[in-house]
């Protein structure tokens, strides 16, 4: 994997996640700043996926939840 310029920064884990990721790491062949790297464009990834899913459903007409509730149970399904 090419490696882009990097930044530092401290980042301060869970003692127990710390230990897991430490091991994770030796496991895999990887370095933890790797494997957190990947955690963190994993995640935003996801946000951005989320996002176009908001937007791509924006113009949807909402629907309240007790309405939501009325319509379940007036189909059987509840």
């Amino acid at each position: 994997m090419a490696q882009s310029a990097s930044k530092r920064s401290t980042i301060y884990f869970d003692e127990k996640v710390h230990k897991v990721l430490r091991l994770k790491a030796a496991e895999t062949h990887r370095s933890v700043s790797n494997l957190v790297n990947e955690a963190v464009k994993q995640s935003l990834l996801e946000d951005q996926q989320d996002l176009a899913a908001f937007e791509a459903r924006e113009s949807e007409p909402s629907i309240s939840y007790e309405a939501m509730l009325k319509a379940l149970k007036f189909d059987g399904t509840i």
